[in-house]
């Protein structure tokens, strides 16, 4: 459970600083999303999970984090 709230944590942190120090380019992406095909986010949105856990995966298996 710890993880996860670091994960979300971190998460926020990365999300508040891209708003931060780019606001213009940050609503151009939300735009940009919102014309997206609801089709192609979904597969952008698996593909993204499951590179993730494989980067989590590989993190603990090999670097024993």
């Amino acid at each position: 459970m710890t993880d996860f709230l670091v994960a979300v944590g971190l998460v926020l942190v990365i999300e508040g600083v891209l708003f931060a120090l780019l606001p213009g380019k940050a609503q151009e992406a939300m735009r940009s999303a919102a014309e997206t095909p609801a089709d192609i986010l979904r597969i952008v949105g698996l593909v993204s999970a499951v590179v993730g856990v494989a980067v989590i995966w590989g993190a603990r298996r090999f670097l024993g984090l």
